[in-house]
């Protein structure tokens, strides 16, 4: 049955404050593109009025049209801003952070899927910021080994790679070239490539998917190596969008939790708002990759 109002849980405060309109400013006159905006993450006030963001790097346009997501889906026909790695890495050098994550569109369109574009960004913020932690939420460059290869080798500190959701659902809310496995390939040859690597991984849930399947998709991350786990609430961005199937009570979250706790993950961050570019969860993943580091 289509649950249409949303709870109190969900309830969020409008994007406002200075720190948040000095980001906007900053970013629009670098023309940078943000998830935070372009997802329409329900966290941007939390995040922006802090100081933090995620940035899109290759566009705002993806190849790619999964049924959940906001971002305009078309055919970006190769066109990449050859300037964009150095403006990220200026516009972050200009923001007193240690911790910054970087994601993107998908690109099928590029040769490499844009990983080399990916890969360069990654390499100028850490010339402009050593000290920064600089987590990367890639897509799966149809798990290309070159690709993949490139993002590892140019030096984050951790890389995400989202299963979205669990696998008999997969079919009805992905894109049909964003499978299941691919995802779970994608994050074992991550960690192939290099042991030491942290890496993450999210699922929406209310979207119809069991408990159990869950608990499955859950074993399956932890079998690809995965250390970092979050768990969050599905929300409907406009009415061509998958509807949603349930508003999960924050006491399943709870559940959650300790399901990915008990099986293993370093960290589990699982509530109603809580979106794979988490800023709760950096605080503690921040930690974990300084602690492995000494």
């Amino acid at each position: 049955m289509q649950v249409e109002a949303k709870p109190e849980w969900l309830t969020v405060q409008p994007p406002a404050g200075e720190d948040y309109q000095q980001l906007k400013g900053l970013f629009r006159s670098l023309n940078l593109h943000t998830v935070c905006e372009e997802a329409h993450c329900p966290n941007v006030h939390e995040c922006w009025g802090g100081g933090t963001a995620t940035l899109m790097l290759m566009g705002d346009v993806c190849s790619r049209a999964c049924r959940f997501c906001m971002v305009t889906p078309g055919k970006p026909q190769g066109a990449l801003d050859q300037l964009e790695p150095e403006n990220v890495a200026f516009a972050l050098s200009q923001m007193g952070l240690s911790y910054v994550v970087l994601t993107s569109v998908d690109r099928d369109d590029l040769p490499d899927g844009g990983a080399s574009h990916f890969a360069r960004t990654i390499r100028l913020v850490k010339e402009k910021r050593p000290k920064m932690l600089v987590e990367v939420l890639i897509p799966d460059f149809q798990n290309d080994l070159d690709s993949l290869r490139a993002i590892v080798s140019a030096g984050p500190d951790v890389v995400a790679h989202n299963v979205e959701t669990t696998m008999s659902l997969t079919p009805s809310v992905r894109d049909p070239r964003a499978g299941y496995w691919q995802s779970l390939s994608v994050l074992r040859t991550l960690k192939r490539l290099d042991g030491g690597l942290h890496t993450k991984s999210s699922i929406m849930v209310g979207l119809g998917e069991t408990e159990e399947e869950m608990h499955v998709t859950m074993v399956h991350l932890r079998n690809a190596g995965v250390d970092f786990l979050t768990v969050g609430q599905y929300l409907r961005p406009s009415g061509r969008h998958l509807k949603v199937q349930e508003f999960v009570a924050p006491s399943q979250f709870e559940k959650y939790r300790l399901m990915g706790e008990e099986l293993g993950f370093r960290y589990v961050a699982s509530g109603p708002l809580v979106r794979s570019s988490y800023r709760a969860g950096e605080f503690f993943i921040r930690s974990a990759v300084e602690k492995d580091r000494g």
